[in-house]
């Protein structure tokens, strides 16, 4: 923490970086632009020789960052309970130097949210108090706990930022907002529902500008990736992405169309929302309000001569009806679908009314996908499997040159044992012998034997081998292959 002669706002004013502190002197970090008038401020005020040290500009945010959560993770105790909440959003959170401890507070969550990996923040009022979780790579962890007379500020500060309605407690609101640190910048979705005492907040957190993976960061192996991009090469057809909610459905469709994009090429997509911006696309954003729907998108789309469209999601009779006519008129179709495995989309979409002799003609394949957490590289620990543990992965024996690893815990880690995730997959590319019988409507057992039979491994058989990769755990490896 920096001397407490100096507040927190001067530094975060002014881009100053506290680094080591002596009793003779004070080491600054400072960027290019830095005027030698507020060293020589600070050399007066401290009364100790100043030393400035040349930083990046990425180096000088993230420091500053984890000063300003450091300094209100501190500062929490000493806060007043009644302080006026600034309405003047900037959504700056390196520049927003206000008093108000609800402020400076959501600023710092912020700020942590950034430095954590963090996918969503959960506000959630009880009787007495108030809790704060985030949810980093799939977990959520309680991080911070606060009067239950502070949660109306809170909230009031996050609805003028998202430019709702202050004065409506009763019903649900949906909005969004926009926050940045320097050169980082999260759009974030937010979503207010009223509960028994109080207005219950989600926010969830996408960062613009993050770079897209491609497909062997998101854990598919050389074999994987040859099945997706035959299937992906064929200029027309369906390829379905199959998966709950928050199993990296949409990253994963980014990546193929971000491999398979080029100037020959038209490819437009329709999301709810548009997560990732890629140069080269046309992408269309879902608006119920004005009656942008999936459907009424892919039917308009469909009159821009594409060659590739993604459809964000396929979850109504009439967006399935479209999405197969698209891919039987010289489309290639690229879409999600919530099932538990693969060969269960095809029954799906028959549930949804899609002819069975249409869904045969154009189904190319699908991908069932699941995230796993990945093993901490920095505190992993070796350790000997249980043939119980070898018997519920469904090994009979430990591969050769396979070592099995156990989460530990460190610093870099945050104490869990893991950092970021990576995907298991079940990928069934359709043949003429899958062909006929989805032809014949047969059913998702009957399916799932013969795409076995013809090739294709399961999640639990695809887990099982990140597991012997030393990737990730045998209880992630369970928790995210059961279906």
């Amino acid at each position: 923490m920096p001397n407490p002669t100096i507040p927190l706002e001067f530094w975060q004013r002014h881009r100053l970086l506290p680094l080591e502190e002596a009793p003779d002197f004070l080491t600054v970090g400072i960027h290019s632009g830095t005027p030698r008038q507020l060293l020589e401020d600070v050399r007066l005020t401290l009364r100790k020789d100043v030393r400035p040290v040349l930083m990046s500009t990425e180096e000088l945010e993230q420091g500053l960052r984890r000063l300003m959560v450091e300094g209100e993770r501190l500062g929490e105790a000493e806060e007043g309970e009644g302080a006026e909440v600034d309405l003047d959003a900037s959504g700056n959170l390196l520049a927003d130097a206000t008093d108000a401890p609800v402020v400076r507070q959501l600023n710092a969550l912020f700020l942590r949210a950034m430095e954590t990996r963090t996918s969503d923040i959960h506000f959630e009022p009880y009787e007495d108090r108030t809790v704060v979780r985030m949810r980093v790579d799939g977990t959520l962890y309680q991080v911070h706990e606060m009067p239950r007379s502070r949660h109306p500020q809170m909230v009031a500060r996050l609805k003028v930022m998202a430019r709702l309605d202050l004065a409506e407690t009763r019903r649900p609101q949906d909005g969004r907002l926009h926050v940045h640190s320097g050169e980082r910048h999260l759009d974030v979705r937010m979503s207010v529902v009223p509960t028994l005492h109080g207005e219950r907040v989600v926010l969830r957190l996408l960062e613009k500008d993050v770079r897209l993976y491609n497909l062997e960061q998101l854990g598919l192996d050389v074999p994987d990736r040859a099945k997706v991009n035959d299937l992906v090469s064929n200029p027309y057809g369906l390829f379905l992405i199959t998966g709950p909610t928050g199993s990296g459905k949409t990253t994963t469709l980014y990546a193929i169309l971000d491999q398979i994009k080029s100037p020959e090429r038209n490819i437009l997509t329709i999301e709810d929302p548009v997560e990732y911006q890629i140069a080269g696309l046309g992408q269309i954003q879902v608006n119920e309000k004005v009656g942008v729907t999936f459907a009424s998108g892919l039917r308009s789309v469909l009159r821009q001569d594409p060659d590739v469209l993604m459809v964000g999601e396929i979850r109504d009779p009439e967006t399935a009806e479209i999405a197969i006519h698209a891919a039987l008129t010289g489309h290639l179709v690229l879409s999600t679908l919530h099932t538990n495995d693969a060969p269960t989309a095809a029954t799906r979409l028959l549930d949804l009314g899609v002819p069975p002799y249409l869904l045969s003609s154009s189904l190319l394949g699908a991908m069932a996908q699941r995230l796993v957490r990945r093993l901490c590289d920095h505190c992993k620990s070796p350790y000997q499997p249980k043939p119980n543990e070898l018997r519920r992965l469904g090994m009979g024996e430990l591969p050769p040159g396979g070592r099995f690893f156990q989460a530990v815990g460190c610093e870099k880690c945050m104490q869990t044992g893991y950092s970021g995730r990576s995907g298991i997959y079940e990928i069934m590319a359709v043949d003429e012998e899958l062909r006929s019988r989805i032809a014949r409507s047969e059913d998702s057992r009957t399916l799932s034997k013969l795409a076995r039979e013809s090739g294709m491994r399961t999640l639990m058989e695809d887990a099982a081998v990140k597991v012997a990769a030393g990737l990730t755990t045998v209880q992630e490896a369970l928790r995210a292959a059961r279906l």
